[in-house]
């Protein structure tokens, strides 16, 4: 996964595509007849245009970064496995929030909350490093600054931040299993793959770099 070198634009547009058809199910199950052609209870209507509004973001940015951030390429096995996730923040969250008719109130806020400080972590986190890879002076660099000061992996931080949130907008039991499979995931495959990929690349500087920065949560792992 890590150090291929090829655009992979195949592989981005065929991701690019299934989030299109994932949001005209979204779009079908909350907004349409969807609830009713499945025989399921209808949800808070508040509720279900905050969480399409989640889905529209993280599409823009999503797509964003990988067309105008990602230089590596993505291997088709990758793809998969993004596409996979998607699947389950559109239209899994989707079905589980479509169903709760529970109006808005605090927690939702919180979700809310949790939701952008994630976006902004992960967003922000690469954007910083992707303006300074552009210097020619730190080509061939490990980039060690902004928030990956804080945490090695600050940008996957991220991700589990805003798919916290996310989850918990549908206020579904069920949906707590996807940050807490994601972040084991992270914590076990995804990590340890990626340090690996960086100590060969980087040698010494990012052996140095681990010693003395958290893994993945700033301050704490």
């Amino acid at each position: 996964m890590y150090g291929v070198q090829k655009k992979s634009w195949p592989q981005k547009w065929t991701i690019m595509g299934s989030e299109c058809v994932f949001l005209l199910v979204v779009v079908w199950f909350l907004f349409f007849d969807g609830t009713q052609y499945l025989h399921l209870s209808e949800g808070n209507d508040a509720r279900n245009v905050l969480l399409f509004l989640f889905c529209l973001l993280v599409y823009i940015r999503m797509n964003g970064m990988m067309v105008f951030l990602l230089k590596r390429g993505i291997t088709w096995e990758e793809a998969g496995g993004v596409i996979g996730a998607f699947a389950v923040y559109y239209v899994g969250f989707a079905l589980l929030c479509g169903t709760r008719n529970v109006p808005l109130d605090g927690v939702d806020g919180i979700a809310v909350l949790l939701f952008l400080l994630g976006s902004l972590i992960n967003t922000g986190s690469e954007v910083l490093r992707h303006q300074w890879k552009k210097d020619p002076r730190n080509k061939g660099k490990l980039y060690t600054g902004g928030l990956f000061r804080y945490a090695i992996h600050i940008n996957y931080f991220g991700d589990l931040v805003w798919v916290s949130g996310f989850a918990l907008l549908t206020r579904h039991p069920w949906a707590g299993v996807v940050p807490i499979f994601l972040g084991v995931m992270f914590v076990f495959l995804n990590i340890p793959q990626h340090d690996r990929y960086l100590r060969k690349k980087y040698g010494k500087a990012f052996e140095s770099y681990e010693k003395h920065t958290k893994k993945f949560i700033p301050f704490i792992y």
